[in-house]
């Protein structure tokens, strides 16, 4: 932070106001699920977004029906922030325990904006942060009436904060008729009337307000969204016209946005009875011409697991993506988890490959989904889209993408052809490529799908020689996918004394700990995975530079000491520098985490 003292009038007409130049702060929103602070933190977010500035967020909901505490963590920079933020400039707390439960996530000298008709501070931390009480309960009721308390305290305290870090007005209450528009008219009044009361009410004990150096000009226009919506997205400008899946949290969001998106663009999206008849529903979608989509969380890939291998034998070309959480069983499903890796690349019974890509932020939820069907379609093969719980729900902005490059057609060509043999053993590339159902063969041979061991026509065969060949080429093709893949960039010197690698949600705060590491002279550098089934060839030409190799991911150490990628490298290279970084507490990786970690593995303690 970067302080200009402005002295302008005091919001209590007081004496001047000191106005504290910002390049960032971390804001934490904490109360109960029902009282809308993931709105607070979607609005902060969002209006971030279209100022320019760069933002990522954080939460944890719980995962009764009935609610209880929750959080939402914001973070918006002027430059780049690659996470949510491990410590917070400011809490705002609803009620006792969001104050007793996370006064300690602040930094010291952190402010604490609470609501006194439910907070009573404690003593011995006044001292160490800075205390604002505001009666937001009773205030919001003098707004717009009782009956608003509970509805309205949330845009009361978002005002509060509009007022504090001398946020956009005009925006906002675009953002806040753009939310609350559609509804009755009073909505939106009330709406507009607890946000002026809360933005002029006096704050005679904040001493200073804060206001952001104004952004980098990045040309172009930014979008902001959450990991489901980029997916969600990405599906659709792929050209994915049919998906069928069964609500789980968290892919639900997916699975809402593409029934309400897709008839939009001529396609449809079936919610079904079960696990099992969407990805029965998607497979048979996907041979009808144009690759579809189901999805889930890990309780049901697992159900999705037989049909998984009936797709990989009749090589299917389908996307199935996986939203993470807390497992195993229904486990913990409002909280992060990557644990789904190895049901993800070996799940299901026989030799049944399938690629496994995993998107690393929102953005490149975007671009993976619609590498996702391609490599679906060119390989004709399933692809599992690993995602994960922390960029589910996180809400980044991103540049618009480029429609008019990255849209794409899939519809079937059903141009007749003189012959047809789907599993082609002499193909020349040794890919499989279906016609779509209605395409004239003119010799009359027309080929079948089974989920038997098969011919290069697709009917049933026993023959040990066929089965053998068949399982080499749906090996093979995977491997011939790996030759492609491009290897994964060093961030940092591409040789040093630790490298830390890992995959999904866990990239920003492996590169912030990277530079905070160098920062202060410590030769670290980081690898982020993608491609984890297959692994992109050469990994070990990146490896063989570095003394230390750490793999950081948020899953069980398990029996042997090693978390479910770290296992695969090590099988994959029998390298014993490879050692693993795991932790499942349900929430994401802090920076300070990970460094204290390494130091302590790398100094051999």
């Amino acid at each position: 932070m970067s302080d200009a003292a402005v002295a302008t009038p005091a919001a209590n007409g007081g004496g001047p106001l000191q106005i504290s130049k910002i390049t960032e702060t971390i804001i934490r929103i904490a109360g109960n699920s029902q009282d809308g602070i993931q709105a607070i933190g979607g609005f902060l977010a969002r209006l971030a977004g279209r100022s320019e500035q760069e933002v990522m967020t954080f939460m944890t909901i719980p995962s009764t029906i009935s609610g209880g505490p929750s959080i939402f963590q914001v973070r918006i920079g002027s430059g780049e922030v690659l996470t949510a933020g491990d410590e917070a400039d400011m809490l705002l707390a609803f009620y006792q325990h969001s104050y007793e439960d996370h006064v300690k996530s602040l930094k010291l000298g952190g402010i604490v904006l609470y609501d006194s008709d439910h907070v009573v501070p404690k003593p011995e931390w006044q001292e160490t942060y800075r205390h604002v009480g505001v009666p937001i309960s009773s205030l919001t009721v003098e707004a717009i009436g009782g009956t608003g308390r509970d509805k309205g305290k949330n845009i009361y305290a978002l005002g509060l904060l509009a007022k504090i870090y001398g946020l956009d007005v005009p925006k906002l209450k675009r953002l806040l008729s753009e939310r609350f528009g559609g509804k009755d008219a009073t909505v939106l009044n009330n709406a507009n009337a607890c946000f002026d009361s809360g933005y002029n009410h006096s704050l005679e004990n904040l001493l200073k307000s804060y206001q952001f150096f104004a952004p980098e000009n990045k040309g172009g226009t930014q979008v902001v969204m959450n990991g489901n919506e980029a997916i969600a997205y990405g599906l659709i400008a792929a050209g994915v016209r049919f998906g069928a899946g069964y609500p789980i949290t968290p892919w639900s969001d997916i699975m809402e946005l593409l029934r309400r998106e897709l008839p939009k663009y001529g396609g449809m999206f079936i919610q079904c009875e079960d696990e099992i008849a969407s990805i029965s529903m998607a497979i048979g979608a996907s041979w009808g011409g144009r690759v579809a989509v189901t999805g889930s969380s890990g309780p049901g890939i697992s159900l999705k697991t037989e049909a998984l291998g009936w797709a990989s034998m009749a090589e299917m070309p389908l996307v199935i993506i996986d939203v993470q959480r807390g497992g195993p069983s229904t486990g913990m499903p409002t909280s992060i988890e990557q644990s789904d890796l190895n049901i993800a690349c070996f799940g299901g019974h026989g030799d049944s490959p399938r690629v496994v890509l995993a998107p690393s932020g929102v953005e490149d939820c975007f671009h993976t989904a619609i590498e996702a069907v391609n490599i679906a379609r060119k390989y004709s093969t399933p692809v599992i889209l690993l995602s994960d719980q922390g960029i589910a729900t996180r809400i980044e902005a991103l540049p618009m993408p480029d429609l008019e490059k990255v849209c794409q057609d899939l519809s079937p060509d059903l141009s007749p052809v003189n012959d047809h043999k789907p599993y082609d053993l002499a193909a020349v590339d040794g890919l499989t490529r279906h016609l779509a159902p209605g395409t004239r063969v003119v010799s009359g041979k027309y080929p079948v799908v089974t989920g038997l061991e098969h011919d290069e026509l697709g009917h049933p065969t026993g023959s040990p020689k066929l089965h053998v060949a068949m399982t080499a080429k749906r090996r093979n093709k995977l491997r011939r996918l790996a030759a492609e893949l491009p290897l994964p960039k060093i961030h940092g010197p591409e040789t040093g004394h630790v490298l830390l690698v890992g995959w999904g949600s866990s990239e920003g705060p492996i590169r912030e700990a990277v530079d905070r590491a160098r920062a202060v002279g410590e030769p670290f550098s980081s690898l982020h995975l993608k491609y984890l089934n297959p692994l992109p060839n050469g990994l070990e030409t990146l490896f063989k530079n570095f003394h230390r190799i750490f793999v950081v991911e948020l899953n069980d150490e398990g029996l042997y000491g090693y978390g479910q990628l770290a296992q695969i490298l090590r099988a994959r290279f029998c390298d014993p520098r490879i050692q693993g970084i795991t932790k499942v507490d349900g929430l994401t990786w802090k920076v300070k985490e990970i460094l204290d970690r390494t130091r302590t593995l790398a100094s051999g303690q």
